[in-house]
């Protein structure tokens, strides 16, 4: 037996749960999933199996699900349960709460009503993918899921590419071979990447290769499983405008308006969206 009854003191207890090995589980997770007097879930059938796997007791409680779709009535009563001098033990279905989990609400909650809030700490996708990529970590963004509309994606990426941080996404097998299309699109083919997928579990994948090379490798032969998208950060370094129109201003007098922009949005570094948008302007003017 791994786990242990411990004294709880009231209030709300996040919990992290395996992002994949169920072994990864810490003990003070183990201790405080065995110990609360209520229980709360992203996903109660994940959570019931998680302890069934350990042999953590239900000894009687009931797990209440708390998700996206449950509401407020849900929230207000683990808050009130708290208020009654219970402890309250909340885990997302995988990995730390909060990071792309609804549990930011009850967070909330739970500290207006002045109930005290803290964490048994754990796995992650988000660090898991950062130490995997081969890519700086001295300074990072997560900008977790991108929007599934490729405009609405687009003009996410646009105010993202000049941030001075490695990037991090989150994506779904579905939509992640059009993400990497519209981010060698705006990002640059060239950028340094890492596709990191179903971390910690058997068939752990981590393939680095600039964005373009990505896109292309997935557009032909698309992937299954939780996948996180880990993108270097740019290079342009202090690019002047007036630079750019001045090459931009030499690249349209020998070649089409796209193409001009390709090529001069190499030469800096720069996003090709943000090189084509100069473009169009100098075209008007």
């Amino acid at each position: 037996m791994n786990h242990q009854k411990v004294r709880l003191a009231p209030g709300l207890h996040f919990v992290a749960t395996p992002i994949g090995t169920a072994r990864d589980i810490t003990l003070r997770a183990l201790d405080t999933l065995a110990s609360a007097d209520v229980l709360a879930a992203e996903d109660t059938r994940s959570l019931r199996r998680l302890m069934e796997i350990h042999g953590v007791p239900l000894e009687g409680r009931r797990i209440v699900a708390y998700h996206d779709h449950s509401g407020e009535t849900v929230r207000a009563r683990l808050v009130a349960a708290m208020a009654e001098g219970k402890s309250v033990a909340y885990a997302s279905e995988a990995g730390m709460p909060l990071i792309a989990d609804p549990g930011f609400d009850l967070a909330r909650a739970a500290t207006a009503a002045g109930q005290p809030v803290t964490c048994a700490p754990g796995p992650s996708a988000l660090p898991t993918a950062l130490t995997l990529a081969g890519l700086p970590t001295d300074a990072f963004f997560f900008a977790g899921f991108l929007p599934p509309a490729s405009a609405a994606r687009k003009a996410r990426l646009e105010e993202l590419a000049q941030v001075p941080g490695t990037l991090v996404f989150y994506e779904s097998p579905q939509r992640v071979a059009a993400s990497l299309a519209d981010m060698a699109e705006v990002l640059g083919a060239e950028r340094p990447a890492a596709l990191c997928r179903e971390l910690t579990k058997k068939f752990e994948e981590v393939r680095r290769a600039p964005l373009g090379e990505l896109a292309a490798d997935l557009a032909e032969a698309p992937v299954k499983g939780e996948i996180v998208l880990v993108v270097d950060r740019g290079r342009s370094g202090n690019v002047r405008e007036i630079d750019v129109e001045a090459d931009l201003i030499e690249a349209i007098k020998a070649n089409r308006l796209r193409d001009a922009a390709d090529l001069v949005a190499r030469m800096h570094g720069l996003p090709r969206r943000q090189v084509y948008q100069m473009a169009l302007k100098l075209g008007k003017d």
